[in-house]
């Protein structure tokens, strides 16, 4: 695809807030992994078990440039992650694979016959198996069934990055990396952060069944009709909470924090689905209608076949403004493709930042 000024930049830098939110997710699974390869090795090879864990844990995730590098087409690209590379089968091969030549580097010298065959195996599917794991209880969806399947596993209970379950289980692991191989306080402190990083998980699934029950009720005291609802928290933390109800023509979204004074949210915002823009036929709309589980709707630019699609599974930054979602393209038609390109309206700024951590606070 030839660049000129009339092309999408196919490779233009996400928003800070975007950045932030990955960075955080890249670092959530470094941890969870670290912890993975410390339980398995950590007596046998120390702090080492750590570094080979978080790299175990990261290499799903490293199916952002290998899309990149197999689709020219930056829609099919984004389709491909979390996709073969956050399966079951992925973790199968990929464990036996990375565990069989990292013993054979490793088991040589001083180090001959300290570890086996197994133990890295071991170490690297469950640091890699886990990381599709934890990755399902998001709202990004994940195929854990692939290639069998592009079902995406989702059951939106924590946010994609939430500094509540990472960092006290970074902590843990910062200290217990201060305490030799064999100490029982090392064991200890990995009980601690997973025992809390636990524990977090459950409290999200619990508080879900009860922000469900409120956007619900409400959304039935309103007789707002509705053929499709799913929730799920927004960036960062488990305390403000989206709501998105999909009707005939159009999506109510709103918003809920647990710590609002009402059991109900403030308003519903009605999104026309504009869906007759734009043909569902062509193979890249298809992908992300598919990536969006159909929760999208499109409006128009002044640009020539030139559209907004907005996945309304993500939350709007600023609950009064409909054109502040975070997670919106601009595609065009060309060349008988759609490309695509992250899209920040030129007024998503400091207000809508603003308008959302005051909601975070409540009303």
């Amino acid at each position: 695809m030839q660049s000129n000024k009339n092309k999408l930049n196919l490779h233009a830098q996400p928003n800070r807030y975007v950045f932030l939110q990955d960075h955080m997710d890249s670092l959530t699974q470094i941890v969870l992994g670290a912890a993975c390869g410390e339980a398995v090795l950590g007596k046998k090879i120390g702090n080492r078990a750590l570094l080979f864990g978080a790299i175990g844990g990261t290499v799903p995730d490293l199916d952002v440039f290998v899309g990149k590098w197999i689709f020219s087409n930056e829609i099919q690209a984004m389709a491909f992650h979390r996709g073969f590379m956050h399966s079951i089968l992925f973790a199968v091969l990929a464990g036996v694979g990375l565990g069989y030549a990292v013993f054979w580097m490793y088991n040589r010298g001083s180090r001959l016959g300290t570890t086996t065959p197994k133990d890295w195996i071991k170490l690297f599917f469950i640091s890699i198996f886990t990381h599709p794991i934890l990755d399902c209880f998001t709202g990004y969806g994940t195929q854990l069934f692939a290639p069998f399947s592009n079902y995406r596993v989702a059951f939106d209970n924590i946010a994609v990055a939430d500094p509540f379950y990472t960092l006290p289980f970074l902590v843990s692991l910062i200290i217990l990396m201060c305490f030799k191989r064999t100490s029982t306080t090392r064991r200890t402190f990995l009980k601690i952060g997973l025992g809390i990083s636990s524990v977090y998980m459950v409290f999200t699934l619990i508080n879900k069944y009860y922000i469900n029950s409120v956007f619900k009720s409400d959304l039935a005291q309103k007789r707002i009709k509705y053929n499709r609802f799913k929730s799920q928290p927004t960036i960062l933390n488990n305390i403000l909470w989206y709501g998105v109800a999909e009707s005939d023509t159009a999506y109510h979204v709103a918003f809920y924090s647990i710590l609002d004074q009402k059991k109900t949210p403030r308003k519903w915002q009605s999104i026309p689905k504009n869906h007759q823009l734009v043909s569902s036929t062509h193979k890249d709309i298809k992908t992300l209608i598919w990536f969006s589980d159909g929760f999208y709707s499109i409006s128009k630019t002044t640009e020539k076949d030139t559209f907004i699609f907005k996945d309304l599974r993500y939350p709007l930054l600023n609950e009064d403004d409909p054109n502040s979602s975070v997670f919106s393209f601009k595609i065009k038609h060309e060349n008988n493709r759609w490309v695509a390109q992250p899209f920040y309206p030129k007024d998503m700024k400091e207000k809508d930042v603003s308008a959302f951590l005051e909601r975070l606070k409540g009303i």
